[in-house]
């Protein structure tokens, strides 16, 4: 094992728009960034959220005091790359301890242009964010450490989060099948499983087609920019839309991409970025939360269950549908599926006479809790269900 030092003794400082100040070391690369400050309250499973696309342009701050003691591997990674734009941790692990690491948090960080600052207390600066929301930040360090007012005044000229169209620069340029898997694990010829998913990648995480091919389920993966043509070429059984950065309003294409699916009545599912679009499709509006939900810890109240579940969760805008009746839409009648315990957050929606439903949070369970992953369960039965009703037509 190697440990990091590159970075490690240069001043750094986080800047909030609000001109509240952190000071503290570099960690990874030394440089300026900016972007959201958000806050994870996930215990573990940074590696996850470091490659998770929906933290695009976002700095991470963790609420977990100790991070990187498990180093970083191969297997872990929801995408090729670190997207955060940003991170901030109080205490590094000087060595990782885990018998996959292949390499230091910090030196990941570091290779890939990461910008970050440990020895921030962690705690204060979250404190400060669930009372003053999220907001834009920068963290500078090395040599770009300048005069308050002048970072300040550099924070202030970032782009906000709100009205940001993120989606394009995160998702897969290109269409690509994930096979699906037989009993044993193997992966079956194309054309062979027994269901087929247009997945239309807004910022897809890896562990989600996987979650599908699990269950035998082909998943044809396609840019963000696909028309409802290249979802049909593909003969699908189901069409999901996936989670992704920015700001749903800004969305037009997925979501009138999901309102061709509704109309053809092509069992949907869609997740996070995609449960927004799918509110959009139906006619509610979204707005942004005051400072979001992220982590892997949040209680979540399945509706049409009445069970309670953990949850991990990414996001930072919400549906603004109505929690205690069935709403009228262009596509039938609509509810609220699911709804955070927390803050009585919309956290999933279903079609009462099409066969669409969604939820906000992550049901790949990557890093997170499993007690969502019955919604793939779910999805196939909505298929199964369709494709026997076509049977008997």
């Amino acid at each position: 094992m190697t440990t990091s030092t590159r970075g490690a003794k240069a001043p750094a400082v986080l800047v909030l728009e609000d001109g509240r100040i952190f000071r503290g070391r570099a960690y990874g690369a030394v440089g300026e960034t900016f972007g959201e400050a958000v806050f994870s309250t996930g215990m573990t499973g940074y590696q996850e959220t470091l490659t998770d696309p929906s933290y695009h342009r976002q700095v991470v701050v963790m609420t977990a005091p100790h991070v990187g003691n498990t180093g970083m591997n191969e297997e872990d990674r929801e995408s090729h790359q670190i997207w955060v734009a940003g991170y901030v941790v109080r205490d590094p692990a000087r060595v990782p301890s885990n018998w996959r690491s292949t390499r230091t948090l910090d030196d990941e960080l570091a290779d890939q242009g990461v910008v970050g600052i440990s020895g921030v207390d962690t705690r204060a600066l979250t404190r400060h964010l669930r009372e003053r929301g999220a907001m834009r930040v920068g963290i500078f360090s090395g040599e770009t450490v300048a005069s308050d007012d002048a970072m300040l005044a550099k924070v202030r000229d970032a782009a906000p989060m709100k009205g940001a169209s993120l989606y394009e620069e995160v998702a897969t340029t290109e269409a690509y099948v994930v096979p699906a898997q037989g009993p044993g694990g193997e992966a079956l010829p194309i054309g062979s499983a027994k269901f087929t998913v247009a997945a239309i990648d807004l910022g897809i995480k890896g562990m989600t087609p996987y979650r599908m091919a699990e269950r035998g389920i082909e998943v044809h993966v396609l840019p963000a920019t696909a028309t409802l043509d290249d979802i049909y070429a593909v003969n699908p059984d189901g069409v999901f839309f996936s989670n992704g950065p920015g700001d749903p309003e800004t969305a037009e294409h997925p979501v009138e991409l999901m309102r061709g699916v509704l109309e053809r009545s092509t069992p949907l599912f869609g997740i996070c970025f995609g449960n927004q679009i799918l509110g959009r499709a139906l006619g509610f509006g979204t707005y942004k939360l005051k400072y979001g939900h992220r982590g892997i810890n949040q209680p979540v109240q399945d509706r049409t269950t009445g069970k309670v579940e953990v949850t991990a969760h990414n996001h930072g805008f919400a549906v603004d549908a109505p929690l205690d009746k069935v709403s009228d839409t262009p596509y039938g009648r609509a509810e609220v599926s699911h709804v955070c315990l927390n803050d009585d957050v919309v956290e999933g929606l279903r079609l009462l006479d099409r066969p669409a439903f969604s939820v906000q949070y992550h049901p790949e369970a990557a890093a997170g809790p499993h007690d969502a992953a019955y919604l793939f369960d779910r999805f196939a039965a909505l298929m199964n269900n369709s494709l026997m009703e076509g049977q008997r037509a």
